[in-house]
């Protein structure tokens, strides 16, 4: 049976941060490493993006988690247009 997986998807204009709850087992790996304390724990046990607007891209958090369960992408405008880059390019 395939279902859907539960994805929280936290924006701004710079950053994509996407968590995958059904992946995701609330170990707490993520908001540990995060040296701008951008992760913090739900109600609910799971990682959300309460100070999203301070991330710096470092991706400790995405190559911490041992379930996969988090993807951290950097917006960039180049020329007008949104571009999306995943990584550490800058």
């Amino acid at each position: 049976m395939d279902k859907e997986d539960k994805i929280k998807i936290y924006e701004n204009e710079k950053t994509i941060i996407r968590i995958k709850e059904d992946w995701c087992k609330s170990c707490g790996i993520c908001i540990h490493f995060c040296p701008k304390k951008v992760l913090m724990k739900s109600e609910t046990g799971y990682p959300m993006a309460k100070n999203i607007d301070d991330c710096i891209h470092c991706l400790l958090c995405e190559l911490r988690c041992p379930d996969f369960a988090i993807q951290v992408e950097k917006k960039e405008k180049i020329f007008g247009h949104n571009i999306n880059h995943k990584g550490l390019e800058d």
